[in-house]
């Protein structure tokens, strides 16, 4: 219905924007890394999902179609709404999730708050076939043990999955398969 929103922000939320369209202000439901990398008076186009419910109407928005599209994929799956499918957008970037779902790592999505292992489980059956990987295989493999390891310690720290992710995305990639070594590097990727 309303497929893409262009126009300047009023407010921002913890998960929405106001934007100007105008004269009419349009709440828009968006990702946490939406509201983070944007400001009020910035000029922005997101690309929208309009949820038409008895009792509502909300509009979802995102920087990318890849990420509307893994939406559209993630409210598809039985027992999941907006609200979880846009916790996860805003708790997984699409490359993690791709990943998740090509290596069939269910305990990635059963990170994302509001998701328990089951859901975790469906999401994955849902996406596979849905989900190609878009370069190399080997970007989009597995996490090894030792990565996964790295992982779970920087999240246990407080990080997201997302900021985690990208700090193992950050090793050099002939660092040797040691879990301390790997987990010092990621660190220095935060300071």
């Amino acid at each position: 219905m309303i497929s893409s929103i262009s126009g300047e922000i009023i407010s921002i939320g913890e998960d929405d924007l106001t934007i100007n369209i105008n004269g009419l202000g349009f709440l828009v439901n968006v990702p946490k890394s939406v509201c983070a990398e944007h400001h009020p008076g910035q000029k922005i186009t997101l690309f929208t999902h309009l949820v038409v419910r008895e009792d509502v109407l909300a509009l979802y928005g995102f920087n990318t179609l890849e990420e509307r599209d893994l939406f559209l994929l993630i409210i598809g799956v039985a027992g999941v709404g907006p609200r979880i499918g846009l916790g996860t957008l805003s708790f997984l970037s699409t490359d993690a999730i791709r990943r998740a779902v090509l290596s069939e790592q269910a305990e990635i999505f059963n990170r994302v708050p509001g998701i328990g292992k089951k859901t975790a489980q469906k999401i994955i059956i849902h996406l596979q076939g849905r989900i190609k990987a878009t370069g190399p295989m080997e970007s989009l493999s597995a996490m090894d043990e030792v990565d996964s390891e790295v992982l779970e310690a920087l999240v246990s720290l407080g990080y997201s999955v997302v900021e985690a992710q990208t700090a193992i995305q950050s090793i050099p990639s002939d660092t040797p398969q040691d879990v301390e070594e790997r987990l010092r590097l990621a660190l220095q990727y935060f300071s």
